[in-house]
């Protein structure tokens, strides 16, 4: 360039090109503010997700741990209730052995009255 080009400035070809250019940058340089803006707000929802799944990993916890009492409670009822069972069977063999018992008494008992009946009413 010459001093007069100096004076004058660039061409219009060469402002053009040098403005076309600028809106490039200026194109890459939005593109990447949005770029960096997206993956911001990616990264601000994964912090938010990360979060809330430990909130979820501690009431998981927490239900587990209950869970797990309520089992040990459920266990020794039906333990107990198993137990008890057993002694109710246990009572009733010996209700029913006693009743046995009872009932050939009460066979017996009758079987002499009817034989002293009898005698009673055979002619001497």
């Amino acid at each position: 360039m010459t001093a007069k080009d100096e004076e004058e400035g660039p061409t219009t070809a060469e402002a053009l090109g040098q403005w076309r250019s600028a809106e490039r940058a200026a194109a890459v340089a939005r593109r990447g503010r949005v770029a960096a803006e997206v993956a911001a707000a990616a990264a601000a929802d994964a912090a938010e997700a990360a979060v809330a799944t430990a909130e979820a990993a501690k009431g998981a916890l927490a239900a587990m741990a209950l869970a797990e009492t309520s089992a040990a409670k459920t266990a020794a009822a039906a333990k107990l209730a198993a137990l008890s069972s057993q002694a109710d069977v246990a009572d009733a063999e010996a209700e029913s052995a006693m009743a046995d018992v009872d009932e050939a008494e009460k066979r017996a008992a009758y079987n002499d009255a009817a034989d002293r009946a009898s005698r009673r009413e055979q002619p001497k």
